[in-house]
């Protein structure tokens, strides 16, 4: 699978910043220790691996997901072998008190990179896993930025999401009060972050989706009339890795708009993806007609794929990486933007939220609507889209 051109280039991007860099990056990498959270998701094992390559002091990872792990950890010795510094991984839930514990006797780190996140649209589906999200990409967050400061770490990095620029959805929303809590900590240790797009073939995402529909001989489903931008999982931990050795404090990076960098459309993409895997797209017209026509593929050779007009919650047309407002530096990077915060945030509304979010947990007690509308109330410009329908609704 060529995916460069399936997403649409013909180049890396990146290759050049981080070849000017190098040196650099090396030099950081090689003096200091390191923690990465969620380092076994795709995000993750590309951060690892790039810091892994460099010949990290010490490396250590985290992620809930012990078969992940053992897999970066057979991809790593497969492929550089054994360094000289320490390396180990740790099978730990980051808001377990596990965890907690953990940090207490090893937590003297340099430099800490959360790639922890729940990342689909879908999870806010349900009361239970819309909490589960705001724990993960808020609450745990800060905890472990606190883990940071406590222990007198250098820099703090943590991934947000091109979701967060003008949120529409409670995944972008989630990661968008967190980008405001990092603001509010960036007085007690430096921070930086990254939006970037959907990264093609991460677990669970939509080329992933595809390879498995494939594998089974199942239909492709996508809403035609939304479009995104994509980069590879070697990029994604380029990027990470860029603002979080070199990011000043309250910095975001995100991929700036080259000739080389656009939005596809998804119905595009999937065209592209069903011809490199050898088949010719039959349109169809209804989710009935592709369930019943994957019957037929090994004889015709067509691959039934529903493009539909998008109708689920949560889902904008096309993601941005910054707002109009935001103050940028397009110039220190070729193919790196970078989003310079203001250190100002609401302090009351920030506490409030906690307040109420804690009030909920203690109780027991929360619902979706409840949740959404603290949402509303602490993000002036949240357009939450509801549709009352969601992507597990379809295909």
């Amino acid at each position: 699978m060529d995916i460069l051109k399936l997403i649409g280039r013909k180049n890396e991007l990146f290759k050049n910043d981080i070849i000017n860099n190098d040196h650099y990056l090396n030099d950081v990498i090689q003096n200091h220790r390191f923690l990465v959270i969620g380092g076994a998701g795709s995000v993750g094992k590309a951060v690892v691996k790039e810091i892994f390559s460099r010949d990290p002091k010490l490396l250590h990872v985290v992620d809930i997901n012990e078969n992940n792990l053992v897999e970066l950890v057979r991809q790593i010795r497969s492929t550089d072998g054994y360094k000289e510094g320490e390396f180990k991984t740790f099978c730990l839930d980051f808001g377990s008190i596990e965890f907690d514990h953990f940090l207490h006797n090893y937590g003297k780190y340099d430099y800490v990179f959360n790639l922890a996140a729940l990342k689909h649209v879908r999870s806010e589906r349900d009361p239970y896993t819309l909490m589960r999200m705001i724990k993960v990409n808020i609450i745990n967050a800060e905890k472990t930025i606190e883990h940071s400061i406590n222990n007198n770490s250098k820099k703090y990095f943590s991934v947000s999401t091109d979701k967060a620029t003008n949120p529409a959805n409670m995944m972008g929303a989630t990661k968008r009060i967190m980008e405001l809590l990092m603001i509010k900590r960036s007085s007690e240790i430096p921070i930086s972050t990254a939006r970037f797009a959907n990264v093609a073939f991460s677990d669970g995402s939509l080329l992933f989706g595809f390879d498995h529909r494939m594998k089974l001989f199942q239909p492709l489903s996508v809403p035609k009339d939304v479009k995104r931008y994509f980069i590879t999982a070697k990029e994604s931990g380029e990027l990470c890795l860029m603002s979080g050795l070199m990011g000043n404090n309250r910095e975001i990076f995100f991929p700036k708009l080259v000739d080389n960098f656009h939005l596809i459309s998804l119905k595009e993409i999937t065209i592209k993806y069903v011809n490199q895997m050898g088949y010719d797209v039959e349109v169809c017209h209804t989710e009935d007609e592709a369930r019943s026509k994957s019957k037929e593929i090994k004889k015709t050779g067509k691959w039934p794929c529903y493009f539909f007009n998008t109708d689920t919650t949560g889902e904008k047309r096309f993601e941005e990486f910054h707002t109009r407002t935001e103050d940028l530096d397009l110039d220190i990077y070729e193919d790196i933007g970078i989003i310079k915060l203001d250190y100002e945030y609401d302090e009351n509304s920030l506490l409030y939220f906690q307040h109420e979010i804690d009030t909920m947990i203690n109780k027991g007690q929360w619902n979706r609507k409840d949740i959404i509308n603290l949402f509303c109330k602490i993000l002036p410009n949240f357009d939450h889209i509801e549709k009352n329908l969601h992507l597990d609704n379809h295909l």
